[in-house]
Protein backbone atom coordinates (compact mmCIF):
# COMPACT_ATOMS: atom_id res chain seq x y z
CA UNK A 1 0.00 0.00 0.00
CA UNK A 2 0.57 3.15 -0.69
CA UNK A 3 1.58 5.88 2.11
CA UNK A 4 -0.27 9.06 2.06
CA UNK A 5 1.52 12.01 2.49
CA UNK A 6 0.16 14.46 6.02
CA UNK A 7 -0.38 17.45 4.72
CA UNK A 8 0.70 20.60 7.53
CA UNK A 9 -1.97 22.82 8.07
CA UNK A 10 -0.04 26.22 7.65
CA UNK A 11 -1.04 28.15 10.83
CA UNK A 12 -1.74 31.86 9.99
CA UNK A 13 -0.66 33.95 12.97
CA UNK A 14 -3.54 36.59 13.55
CA UNK A 15 -2.36 40.53 14.05
CA UNK A 16 -2.59 41.97 17.37
CA UNK A 17 -4.50 45.00 17.11
CA UNK A 18 -3.47 48.04 17.36
CA UNK A 19 -2.97 49.43 20.98
CA UNK A 20 -4.78 52.55 21.13
CA UNK A 21 -2.23 55.46 22.93
CA UNK A 22 -4.04 56.46 26.49
CA UNK A 23 -2.50 59.79 26.11
CA UNK A 24 -1.91 62.21 22.75
CA UNK A 25 1.10 64.42 23.01
CA UNK A 26 0.99 68.30 22.93
CA UNK A 27 3.46 69.02 20.68
CA UNK A 28 5.92 70.70 23.38
CA UNK A 29 7.64 67.07 25.83
CA UNK A 30 7.92 69.33 28.87
CA UNK A 31 4.40 69.67 29.37
CA UNK A 32 3.61 66.26 28.30
CA UNK A 33 5.99 65.05 31.22
CA UNK A 34 4.05 67.53 33.46
CA UNK A 35 0.35 65.54 32.55
CA UNK A 36 1.62 61.99 32.54
CA UNK A 37 2.23 61.94 28.92
CA UNK A 38 -0.14 64.28 27.08
CA UNK A 39 -3.86 65.11 26.95
CA UNK A 40 -6.19 61.91 27.78
CA UNK A 41 -7.50 60.15 24.30
CA UNK A 42 -11.16 61.17 23.50
CA UNK A 43 -11.00 64.17 26.11
CA UNK A 44 -11.67 67.78 25.90
CA UNK A 45 -9.09 70.46 26.99
CA UNK A 46 -9.81 74.08 27.31
CA UNK A 47 -6.85 76.69 26.63
CA UNK A 48 -7.28 80.00 27.42
CA UNK A 49 -5.73 83.53 28.27
CA UNK A 50 -5.37 87.04 26.96
CA UNK A 51 -4.70 88.28 23.55
CA UNK A 52 -0.98 87.68 22.82
CA UNK A 53 -0.38 84.75 24.94
CA UNK A 54 0.12 81.56 22.56
CA UNK A 55 -3.16 79.93 22.61
CA UNK A 56 -3.66 79.14 18.73
CA UNK A 57 0.60 78.15 18.91
CA UNK A 58 -0.32 76.09 21.77
CA UNK A 59 -3.19 74.64 19.88
CA UNK A 60 -1.58 73.94 16.58
CA UNK A 61 1.61 72.43 18.07
CA UNK A 62 -0.87 69.59 19.26
CA UNK A 63 -2.02 69.19 15.43
CA UNK A 64 1.26 69.04 14.63
CA UNK A 65 2.42 66.47 16.54
CA UNK A 66 -0.84 64.35 14.52
CA UNK A 67 0.56 65.23 11.25
CA UNK A 68 3.93 64.21 11.42
CA UNK A 69 2.55 60.63 12.64
CA UNK A 70 0.27 61.14 9.55
CA UNK A 71 -3.24 61.18 11.76
CA UNK A 72 -6.20 62.67 10.04
CA UNK A 73 -6.49 66.42 12.12
CA UNK A 74 -9.02 69.50 11.78
CA UNK A 75 -8.92 72.97 12.56
CA UNK A 76 -12.17 75.15 12.52
CA UNK A 77 -11.82 79.12 12.99
CA UNK A 78 -14.47 81.51 13.68
CA UNK A 79 -11.84 84.94 13.70
CA UNK A 80 -8.76 83.68 11.56
CA UNK A 81 -8.17 83.93 7.55
CA UNK A 82 -6.76 80.67 6.33
CA UNK A 83 -3.79 82.41 4.38
CA UNK A 84 -2.88 84.24 7.10
CA UNK A 85 -2.66 81.27 9.71
CA UNK A 86 -0.76 79.53 7.35
CA UNK A 87 1.51 82.10 6.70
CA UNK A 88 1.79 82.74 10.48
CA UNK A 89 2.46 79.37 11.51
CA UNK A 90 4.95 78.91 8.44
CA UNK A 91 7.08 81.45 10.27
CA UNK A 92 7.71 78.45 13.20
CA UNK A 93 8.32 76.13 10.41
CA UNK A 94 5.01 74.33 10.47
CA UNK A 95 4.06 74.10 6.74
CA UNK A 96 0.11 73.63 7.26
CA UNK A 97 -0.78 73.81 3.53
CA UNK A 98 1.49 70.99 2.44
CA UNK A 99 -0.17 68.89 4.92
CA UNK A 100 -3.65 69.81 3.40
CA UNK A 101 -2.10 68.62 0.01
CA UNK A 102 -1.69 65.43 2.02
CA UNK A 103 -4.96 64.99 2.61
CA UNK A 104 -4.21 64.84 6.41
CA UNK A 105 -5.26 68.06 7.17
CA UNK A 106 -8.04 70.23 6.91
CA UNK A 107 -9.24 74.14 7.62
CA UNK A 108 -12.76 75.34 7.83
CA UNK A 109 -13.80 78.46 8.62
CA UNK A 110 -17.36 79.28 10.34
CA UNK A 111 -19.03 81.96 11.62
CA UNK A 112 -20.26 81.50 15.25
CA UNK A 113 -24.12 81.25 13.72
CA UNK A 114 -23.20 78.17 12.01
CA UNK A 115 -21.62 76.28 14.47
CA UNK A 116 -25.36 76.87 16.20
CA UNK A 117 -27.25 75.54 13.11
CA UNK A 118 -24.60 72.62 13.24
CA UNK A 119 -26.05 71.61 16.85
CA UNK A 120 -29.24 72.29 15.73
CA UNK A 121 -28.59 69.78 12.86
CA UNK A 122 -26.98 67.40 14.90
CA UNK A 123 -24.04 67.81 13.27
CA UNK A 124 -24.86 68.32 9.51
CA UNK A 125 -22.09 68.05 6.97
CA UNK A 126 -19.29 68.91 9.43
CA UNK A 127 -19.68 66.02 10.86
CA UNK A 128 -20.26 64.13 7.84
CA UNK A 129 -16.82 65.94 7.27
CA UNK A 130 -14.88 64.80 10.17
CA UNK A 131 -16.47 60.90 10.18
CA UNK A 132 -15.00 60.58 6.29
CA UNK A 133 -11.43 62.22 7.01
CA UNK A 134 -11.73 59.99 10.30
CA UNK A 135 -9.86 63.17 12.49
CA UNK A 136 -7.85 62.03 15.35
CA UNK A 137 -7.46 65.61 16.80
CA UNK A 138 -9.49 68.48 16.47
CA UNK A 139 -8.55 72.24 17.48
CA UNK A 140 -11.57 75.09 17.57
CA UNK A 141 -10.28 78.48 18.14
CA UNK A 142 -11.90 80.22 19.69
CA UNK A 143 -14.75 79.45 21.57
CA UNK A 144 -15.38 82.80 23.02
CA UNK A 145 -17.62 84.13 20.03
CA UNK A 146 -19.70 80.96 19.80
CA UNK A 147 -20.34 81.43 23.65
CA UNK A 148 -21.27 85.19 23.04
CA UNK A 149 -23.99 83.81 20.92
CA UNK A 150 -25.29 83.05 24.07
CA UNK A 151 -26.80 85.66 26.83
CA UNK A 152 -27.23 83.67 30.15
CA UNK A 153 -24.58 81.78 31.83
CA UNK A 154 -27.72 78.69 31.67
CA UNK A 155 -28.03 79.36 28.16
CA UNK A 156 -24.10 79.20 27.17
CA UNK A 157 -23.86 75.81 29.50
CA UNK A 158 -26.63 74.36 27.60
CA UNK A 159 -25.08 75.08 24.08
CA UNK A 160 -22.01 73.58 25.86
CA UNK A 161 -22.97 70.82 26.72
CA UNK A 162 -24.30 69.90 23.12
CA UNK A 163 -21.38 70.77 21.40
CA UNK A 164 -19.37 68.54 23.54
CA UNK A 165 -21.79 65.79 23.12
CA UNK A 166 -21.45 66.32 19.35
CA UNK A 167 -17.71 66.38 19.98
CA UNK A 168 -17.32 63.05 22.18
CA UNK A 169 -19.62 61.58 18.98
CA UNK A 170 -16.66 62.07 16.82
CA UNK A 171 -14.65 60.30 18.54
CA UNK A 172 -11.26 62.86 18.42
CA UNK A 173 -9.41 64.30 21.22
CA UNK A 174 -10.30 67.78 20.93
CA UNK A 175 -8.74 70.99 22.11
CA UNK A 176 -10.65 74.37 22.66
CA UNK A 177 -9.47 78.28 22.67
CA UNK A 178 -11.06 81.05 24.70
CA UNK A 179 -10.48 84.68 25.31
CA UNK A 180 -9.43 85.35 28.55
CA UNK A 181 -10.01 89.25 29.82
CA UNK A 182 -6.96 90.59 31.68
CA UNK A 183 -7.80 90.99 35.02
CA UNK A 184 -6.10 94.58 36.06
CA UNK A 185 -5.33 93.83 39.09
CA UNK A 186 -3.76 89.99 39.01
CA UNK A 187 -3.13 89.85 35.32
CA UNK A 188 -5.08 86.47 35.16
CA UNK A 189 -7.75 85.09 32.63
CA UNK A 190 -11.48 85.25 34.03
CA UNK A 191 -12.86 82.75 32.59
CA UNK A 192 -16.67 81.05 32.05
CA UNK A 193 -17.85 78.64 34.24
CA UNK A 194 -20.25 77.40 31.35
CA UNK A 195 -17.13 75.97 29.79
CA UNK A 196 -14.66 75.12 32.80
CA UNK A 197 -16.77 72.58 34.50
CA UNK A 198 -17.54 70.57 31.32
CA UNK A 199 -14.31 70.30 29.97
CA UNK A 200 -11.60 67.34 31.49
CA UNK A 201 -8.34 69.63 31.07
CA UNK A 202 -7.75 73.98 31.30
CA UNK A 203 -4.59 75.53 30.77
CA UNK A 204 -4.03 78.87 31.76
CA UNK A 205 -1.57 81.11 29.31
CA UNK A 206 -0.23 84.24 31.15
CA UNK A 207 1.16 87.36 29.46
CA UNK A 208 0.67 89.95 32.12
CA UNK A 209 2.91 93.19 32.51
CA UNK A 210 6.00 93.45 35.26
CA UNK A 211 8.51 96.39 35.08
CA UNK A 212 7.68 97.64 32.14
CA UNK A 213 7.80 94.29 30.15
CA UNK A 214 5.83 90.83 29.52
CA UNK A 215 6.93 87.53 30.59
CA UNK A 216 4.89 84.62 29.21
CA UNK A 217 3.45 81.88 31.45
CA UNK A 218 1.19 78.25 31.81
CA UNK A 219 -0.75 77.00 34.45
CA UNK A 220 -2.07 73.29 34.18
CA UNK A 221 -5.23 74.46 36.33
CA UNK A 222 -7.38 71.32 35.65
CA UNK A 223 -6.73 67.73 34.24
CA UNK A 224 -9.03 64.98 35.70
CA UNK A 225 -7.50 61.67 36.61
CA UNK A 226 -4.10 63.26 36.40
CA UNK A 227 -1.30 63.88 38.98
CA UNK A 228 -0.09 67.66 37.77
CA UNK A 229 1.65 70.32 39.77
CA UNK A 230 0.27 73.06 41.02
CA UNK A 231 2.59 76.00 39.89
CA UNK A 232 2.33 78.57 36.59
CA UNK A 233 5.52 77.93 34.91
CA UNK A 234 7.26 80.53 32.14
CA UNK A 235 7.16 79.75 28.36
CA UNK A 236 8.48 81.82 25.54
CA UNK A 237 7.50 81.82 21.97
CA UNK A 238 10.36 81.17 19.22
CA UNK A 239 10.84 80.58 15.81
CA UNK A 240 10.63 76.92 16.85
CA UNK A 241 7.24 77.54 18.62
CA UNK A 242 6.59 77.19 22.66
CA UNK A 243 9.67 76.53 24.59
CA UNK A 244 8.23 75.48 28.08
CA UNK A 245 11.07 76.67 30.96
CA UNK A 246 11.26 74.78 34.20
CA UNK A 247 11.63 78.53 36.02
CA UNK A 248 8.20 79.29 37.70
CA UNK A 249 6.68 82.51 37.03
CA UNK A 250 7.25 85.51 39.84
CA UNK A 251 4.17 87.64 40.52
Amino acid sequence: MAKTKKTKKKIVKKKAPKKVPSRLSTGIKKLDSLIQGGYKNYSINLIEGGPGSGKTILATSFLMEGLKKKESCMYITFELNKNKYYQDMKTIGWDLESYEKKGIFTFLSYTPEQIKNVLVEGGGTLDTTITKKKVKRLVIDSITSFALLYPSELAKKEAALSLFNMINDWQCTTVLTAQGDEDKEHGNPVFSAALDFEVEGIMLLYHPLKSGSRKRGLEILKMRGTKHPNKVFEIDITSKGIIMKSSILKN
